[in-house]
């Protein structure tokens, strides 16, 4: 047996060194480099090698080869064509792909359930934290629901374009907050006023769209007053054949108005991510169903018998048996006498068969899917038809196969008082016994959506989640049907004013609001329907955007002078956390974010292990040779150690050394899996 390694580097050839064990990125991914790459795998020829202004390599993509290759399919720039655009496109384009050195911290004690639940609220802005889940959710989303800005001139929207003067800032300014996102209130005067409303939902909305599943949908609720606008953008983003629909939705009963027209409805737009007609949209699903209780009326039978008409229809003895059934004898034709003569082969022609081999028959009667039917003068066997199963042949045999019972969706589902905003005010008063947030949307509209696009542990995103209506729509369809849906709540602290209801009752902010309305409704739900919701989820992990956990010299290390080198300078910022580093691997590595963990004492050190081995960390300094040993032979996927974990160069050498002795893996593969910070 091979002998452990020591803490001396051994003398064995290896593809590592101390300068060469490979760091955590801690930054959003490079969604440029991602679509060379995807570019690159469809034309080889047309990625090349560029330097960039760091003076490293990068991967590039070749225009002109790239022209040549697709040749017709290329838009002379002379010509005109058609194109949405503004003013700011470009730039809200280039912010979109922009990476961040953000992350996001946890906060459990603001958290409910913190340890058990599979429920997020993320605090920032959601144009940072849709960059920052783009590796952990990528592809994993089923439903997007966003109730954006309407612009109509006294909301608030997102500042995202950095070019403006500092001057133009101070008049555009209406708030910063602690994390130094910005609002501001986009009033009809700005000369930018469609514009900057189009730029903001544009960047979103092409990161959103990564996020969704194939079958995946987004909705998005708005107005006339950028209806028109973000369609467009939507058929450029998700593409025009993948509309599904704009919804009327009323928001209130006709009232007094000065207006010629009272508006008493706004819309709801929604799109898939694609239109492959293989992928559905699962409207109205029950899955529920027993295909014994699918049965249809009598035009979806037929006589299990069938007629042999001359030679279309060739003979075969497989066709050809008795059938028992009650006590009774049945035979192709009703005859037994015609019976015998075909199979002794003494016939002119054989005339009747059945239509299933006797094989497949008895498989249908066992699973009901025979009856015999009789009438004054006679007895007949009849095959069912079901509307949601059918019989199909696999290499085990013959199986049931079962499609799910769809329901259409009328156009018009939305046009109930139901839906409107009165029921808002309603829904806001059960949980908090006061009116303490404008604008939101009622519970039951968010009901129906989950209800139709949604079913088991479907994830469902909503990063404008205002007071928190989509979280309780779906914990409310969660006890309706059973299923354990998860959500990922995003909402900017956006101050209450003082004159507020809200700010009166001691909210702060917005998300002080969604925050609490999810845990009232939460309990509300349980006290309500206790015998069915002892496993619900009613907790959520809350985690708010920060600034990353590494200083600038962990980025930028050829910064450091001398004396830095001297004093050892540590590369985490001082008001980090354990937690905060988990939680920044974590979403580095691209892991989910609710995922349970545990951390052990072990000595002096803790060791941290994040959903049953994906990643195991600890950041302690000087870690013991018999600590990396423990944690090698749990082999985990993953592997973080804090940079000052090891004293000396030898021993990071060493580290990666035990991991080959205990890991069955390739040392290439444990190379890539065993980090630092």
């Amino acid at each position: 047996m091979d002998a452990e390694p020591t803490n001396q580097p051994t003398n064995q050839p290896t593809n590592a060194t101390s300068a060469e064990i490979e760091k955590m990125r801690f930054e959003s991914p490079d969604v440029v480099a991602q679509n060379v790459d995807r570019l690159g795998a469809l034309f080889p020829t047309c990625v090349t090698e560029t330097s960039g202004p760091d003076g490293k390599l990068r991967k590039s993509v070749n225009f002109d080869a790239l022209r040549r290759l697709l040749d017709r399919a290329v838009v002379d720039d002379s010509r005109e064509a058609y194109e949405f655009t503004w003013v700011g496109k470009k730039a809200a384009l280039r912010e979109a792909n922009a990476p961040i050195r953000k992350t996001l911290r946890p906060c459990p004690e603001e958290s409910k359930n913190w340890e058990t639940t599979e429920n997020l609220y993320i605090e920032g802005d959601n144009l940072d934290v849709l960059k920052l889940l783009q590796t952990n959710y990528l592809g994993k989303v089923k439903m997007i629901y966003i109730d954006p800005p309407y612009n109509t001139g006294n909301d608030f929207i997102y500042r995202d374009d950095f070019s403006r003067s500092q001057e133009e800032e101070n008049d555009l300014l209406g708030y910063v907050d602690e994390d130094d996102n910005r609002l501001f209130k986009n009033t009809e005067t700005n000369s930018r006023f469609h514009s900057d409303w189009c730029s903001m939902i544009y960047s979103r909305l092409l990161l959103a769209r990564n996020l969704l599943r194939d079958d995946g949908v987004i909705f998005i609720s708005i107005d006339d007053n950028e209806c028109e606008n973000l369609l467009l953008i939507c058929n450029e983003i998700f593409g025009k054949e993948n509309q599904l629909l704009s919804f009327p939705r009323i928001t209130k009963k006709a009232g007094k108005t000065s207006d010629a027209v009272a508006r008493n409805h706004d819309y709801i737009i929604a799109f898939t991510k694609t239109n492959n007609p293989s992928i559905y949209l699962p409207l109205h699903v029950d899955e529920g169903f027993k295909y014994s209780d699918s049965f249809v009326d009598t035009r979806g039978k037929y006589k299990l018998n069938q007629t042999l008409d001359y030679d279309s229809l060739q003979y075969s003895p497989s066709l050809d048996y008795p059938i028992e059934i009650e006590g009774e004898t049945f035979y192709p034709g009703s005859s037994h006498e015609k019976y015998l003569e075909r199979r002794s082969g003494n016939y002119a022609r054989a005339d009747w068969a059945w239509r299933w081999s006797q094989e497949l028959f008895d498989f249908g009667y066992k699973n009901d899917f025979i009856v015999v039917k009789k009438t004054a003068n006679s007895k007949r066997i009849y095959t069912k038809t079901y509307q949601n199963c059918h019989i199909i042949r696999d290499s085990s045999g013959f199986n049931i196969e079962y499609s799910p019972r769809t329901k259409s969706i009328s156009s018009l589902c939305f046009i109930d008082n139901k839906y409107s905003n009165d029921n808002s005010k309603k829904n806001l008063l059960e949980v908090f016994n006061r009116n303490i947030f404008d604008y939101s949307k009622p519970v039951s509209l968010l009901e129906r959506i989950v209800e139709y696009t949604t079913k088991q542990d479907d994830i469902v995103v909503d990063f404008f989640s205002g007071s928190g209506t989509t979280a309780q729509g779906i914990l409310q369809q969660n006890v309706k049907d059973g299923s354990s849906r998860k959500f990922i709540m995003v909402q900017i602290p956006e101050p209450c004013a003082e004159k507020t209801e809200a700010y009166k009752a001691g909210y702060k902010t917005i998300c002080e609001i969604g925050k609490e309305r999810i845990r009232r409704a939460g309990e509300k739900i349980k006290s309500e329907n206790p015998l069915t919701t002892q496993d619900l989820d009613v907790g959520f992990r809350v985690l708010k955007v920060d600034e990353s956990n590494m200083k600038n010299v962990y980025y930028h290390p050829d910064d450091l002078s001398q004396q830095n080198l001297l004093d050892s300078v540590e590369n985490i910022k001082e008001d980090r956390s354990d937690l905060d580093l988990l939680f920044g691997c974590v979403l580095d590595w691209g892991l989910e974010l609710s995922r349970p963990y545990t951390s052990e004492k072990v000595g002096s050190y803790t060791i941290h292990n994040y959903d049953d081995g994906k990643l195991v960390a600890c950041f302690d300094e000087n870690v013991s040779e018999e600590l990396v040993r423990m944690i090698a032979k749990m082999r985990p996927e993953r592997v973080v150690f804090r940079d000052s974990s090891f004293k000396s160069a030898p021993e990071k050498i060493n580290l990666f050394e035990i991991f080959k002795f205990y890991m069955p893996e390739s040392a290439d593969e444990i190379y890539r899996r065993v980090r630092v910070i």
